[in-house]
């Protein structure tokens, strides 16, 4: 019984690495179809699994379809009461749903500002009043999480739930664009460019080939740093 995953360029989708983390992740069967998100295809290659029409996109082993990241986070907690997606205690399981929520409908200036872009580092990216405010929120939430529910495990919740797949894109846009954050935040960033399924998922995306360059930039850059111990 295995799960499909629609995934667009690994390089830039950041919503595609959220629903590949929550089977990965928690050690869900699952097969991965990739998507031409930047080469025009998208809409053919969904055609066959409607109302999907951007990723990730998912289907069930019987053949139900989710098409949209929270949907999907939230079909797997209800399937799979085994695992723990959410924390269990009730509290943490609130607080972790919420900033999820977050995390899906808001920082719309960081997402919009900060492409999603895991090549390289953009070397002097000024970010904007807009952009900080949403750092300053999301580092918020963060230290809430762990002093409430964290313990010396480097993720929100003490075990890796769905509140570090949902801010996992979150660390690479810190680090793709030199964001400025607190040193625990910066701790927290870490853990998820050492998580080995992360190294896998960019491994991978540094085999794309992108002609043109989806977000260019007039700015040096310098490599991706090397965190994989």
């Amino acid at each position: 019984m295995t799960y499909t995953i629609y995934i667009g360029d690994r390089t830039f989708s950041s919503w595609s690495l959220r629903g590949w983390l929550m089977l990965e992740k928690f050690g869900l069967p699952y097969q991965t179809r990739m998507v031409g998100l930047y080469a025009g295809t998208m809409a053919a290659e969904l055609a066959h699994i409607a109302p999907a029409r951007t990723v990730p996109a998912m289907t069930t082993p019987e053949g139900f379809v989710l098409t949209d990241s929270l949907a999907m986070a939230e079909t797997l907690v209800e399937r799979h009461p085994d695992l723990a997606l959410y924390p269990h205690d009730p509290a943490a399981r609130a607080l972790a749903r919420s900033i999820c929520a977050e995390m899906h409908s808001g920082f719309g200036a960081l997402r919009g500002q900060c492409p999603n872009m895991i090549a390289h580092v953009w070397d002097g990216f000024t970010p904007s009043d807009a952009v900080l405010a949403d750092l300053a929120r999301i580092e918020e939430l963060w230290a809430l999480a762990r002093a409430r529910h964290g313990t010396d495990s480097p993720w929100l919740f003490g075990d890796y739930s769905l509140a570090d797949v949902f801010y996992a894109p979150v660390a690479m846009r810190i680090t793709t664009y030199g964001l400025p954050v607190s040193a625990a935040a910066q701790t927290y960033v870490d853990a998820h460019l050492r998580d080995p399924a992360f190294v896998d998922w960019r491994k991978d995306a540094m085999t794309e080939i992108h002609d043109p360059w989806p977000y260019p930039m007039d700015l040096p850059c310098r490599d991706w740093p090397v965190n994989h111990s």
